[in-house]
Formats: structure tokens, sequence, C-alpha cells
């Protein structure tokens, strides 16, 4: 017999409105319908700031990046005066998208027609037009799309009226201003696609109460529960705090960085920066996911990292960055079996969320972050 699905947004409604020290898992209507997810595009990745990556992986001229944002293809791209620009992905012509993945150009070409852009998004050319007397090539311009760095992340949105991302997350700034997290250069970047919600993976990163059995392979033994902080979220973003263990040297301050103190120097940031860009930050390196919905079973992910420039002059850096790689895709390994299975398990009738540790606080504050959001936008 199948079972009763209450409308999503009620039924998330009815969850958001317990206090923490009784609340539950979200229901599994939010994350398994078709219905939530379109509510979700619409209110929060229509409206919100996305994290497309690192500003130091698009610093050459014409080095891009495109993403597929509320169903809008865009592109960021570096012109050839140094600025970021995000431009609609969309020929003018017959409407083909224009760039995929990552790369660089000289110009922007048009994979069916060959109208070509520059890299500011004006029409430099386009074959076999003469001929069309409507024709005027001055008035073909990619439309723009607003973009903004932040400590070295590139940020985009669909919504002209959003608070810039630096208002946002002014309190993150402060709070991690030890790190100087512009002195980090991403080594790697990666894109998958799991068969999960994004908002599975996202709670999944946002609590480490998993790390002891889900990561028992790999990391799970660097951390312990008793050493993990998780206060209360901010309208913008959640984090929690872990302490590492000395013997993972390139999670700990080098020699050089005079500005973290004490037990600073070895605690590892994990910041939940709304919607779905999640970073774990340690004063040696770092490592992100950035995550759109493709439907309510499947999240896109973009995933980089690298290292602090404090560790870029030590002859045994690469090495160790290697070997951290090498970890970071196994961890990747169990957290995908982990999220997948959440997954399917939301996906029975059997499905009954239970109760929050004290360590999944920041779960909670991610939920009460979709419930305004979407309240937000259905008043607008």
């Amino acid at each position: 017999m199948a079972k009763d699905i209450l409308d999503p947004v009620e039924a998330l409604r009815q969850n958001t409105s317990i206090p923490f020290e009784q609340a539950r898992a979200m229901p599994p209507e939010v994350y398994t319908t078709e219905t939530f997810l379109q509510e979700e595009l619409k209110h929060i990745f229509a409206r919100e700031w996305f994290c497309v990556g690192r500003a130091d992986a698009l610093a050459e001229p014409g080095s891009y990046t495109t993403c597929d944002l509320a169903g809008q293809p865009v592109i960021v791209i570096r012109d050839r005066d140094g600025e970021l620009r995000a431009l609609s992905n969309v020929c003018l012509h017959r409407m083909s998208t224009l760039l995929q993945g990552r790369g660089q150009v000289r110009s922007i070409v048009c994979p069916y027609h060959a109208w070509t852009y520059n890299l500011d998004g004006s029409l430099r050319g386009a074959p076999a037009m003469t001929l069309n007397d409507g024709f005027c090539k001055d008035s073909y311009t990619l439309p723009r799309v607003r973009c903004e760095e932040w400590l070295g992340w590139v940020f985009i949105t669909l919504n002209p009226d959003s608070p810039p991302v630096s208002e946002q997350l002014a309190d993150v700034e402060k709070m991690i201003a030890g790190y100087d997290m512009t002195n980090y250069t991403e080594a790697f970047f990666e894109e998958h696609v799991w068969d999960t919600n994004w908002k599975v993976l996202a709670e999944n990163f946002m609590e480490s109460y998993h790390l002891p059995v889900c990561h028992a392979g790999t990391i799970g033994g660097l951390s312990k529960l008793e050493d993990m902080i998780c206060p209360p979220g901010e309208p913008a973003f959640n984090y929690h705090t872990i302490l590492k263990d000395e013997s993972l040297r390139i999670a700990m301050a080098h020699d050089k960085n005079d500005r973290l103190k004490g037990e600073e120097r070895r605690t590892t940031f994990l910041l939940s920066l709304y919607p779905s860009l999640l970073i774990t930050l340690t004063p040696g390196y770092f490592w992100y996911l950035s995550l759109h919905p493709v439907s309510p079973g499947k999240v896109h992910i973009r995933f980089g990292g690298g290292m602090s420039d404090d560790y870029k002059d030590d002859p045994d850096a690469k090495q160790n960055f290697a070997d951290l790689k090498t970890l970071l895709d196994d961890v990747n390994v169990e957290d995908r079996g982990c999220t997948e299975k959440v997954y399917k398990g939301l996906s029975s009738n059997a499905a009954s969320p239970g109760h929050l540790s004290h360590l999944e606080r920041p779960n909670y504050d991610f939920a009460q972050y979709l419930m305004a959001r979407i309240d937000a936008g259905r008043a607008a």
C-alpha cells in the first residue's frame, strides 16, 4: 500500500516549527518529490548566489567555466581586460548553447553556425548574414549575469536584487580571517553526478557525526566526536569545527603562518554557505563541493581543492598534496555510498525521520533556511 504523501512544503513547515532540542530530520517528501524540487529551483537556485569555483582557475584571458543555474545555461569567463564576466551561454541566432565544461578560448564560437562572440559577449562576426537587411552585428551582445568574487570564490546569481556576496558572508570573512582564503590555490577540479538528492549530500557535509562510521576506512579515526563544535547557524550559512590530528601535517598551520594561534593552528572549519557551497578549510589545504540538483534523485557536483600557498615552497608539498588527493578520492567513494543509501531509504514507504543529534545542529539550521527562502519567495 502506498504511503500517504503530504504537500512537501507543508511537511517541511511542520518539521521546522519544532525547536532544535526536539527536532527531527527533514521529511522524505522534501527530498524525493518533483514538487519540492521546483520550489527549490524557483525560490532558491534562481534567487540566491551560486558558486562556480575558484577565481585562480580562471586567471588567464579566455579561461572559462560553464554551468546550468536553475535551468539557465551560463558562461563565466575572463575577458581581455582581466574582468570576470558571467554571460548567457545561449547563442543569439538559433539558440544553441555555446561552450561546455571548462577551458580556454580566444573567442566564443557557436558550434551550430559559427556565430562568433568576443570575450565581453559582443558579436564579432556571423557568416552568410549579409543578405538579411534587418541584421545588424552591433545589436547582438550576450546578456550579462551578475558575477562577484569573494575571497577567491566566484559566485553568480540570476537575481538582480540579491545583496552582494561580501555583505551576506561578512561574518564568515571575519571568522576565518586568520586562514586568508585568498592565499589558497586550486590544484584540481572535477564534475560528477551522484544518485542522491542534493540536500542529502549537503547535510552529509554539514555534520561530522557520521565520520567514525562512514569513514572508518579513511579519516574516521582522525577526528573525535567530543572535539566537534556545532554552534547555531546564521541566516546565510552554518558551520562546525573539528580538531585535526597532528599526524596529518598538511592540515596544520605552516611554520610561516603567524596569523593563527594555539588550537586555531589545527582547527578545521566546515563551512556551509547557502544554498550549496560546502568548504572544508584547514590551515594547510581546502576542498569544496558546489551542488546543483539535476532531479530529485540526482545531484551535479563541482569538486575542487588545493593547498595554502604557505606550503608552496616546501620540497614535499606536491607529494603531500598528491597523497591528500588520493585520500579525498577514497573519502568521496565512502560518501557516495552513504548518501546514495540514504536516498534509497528516503524513497521507501518505510521512511520516517528520526530525532537529530546535538552534532546535527547545522542540519536543523539548513532546514530553517530552506523554509525561510521558500516562504519569502512565495510571498514576493
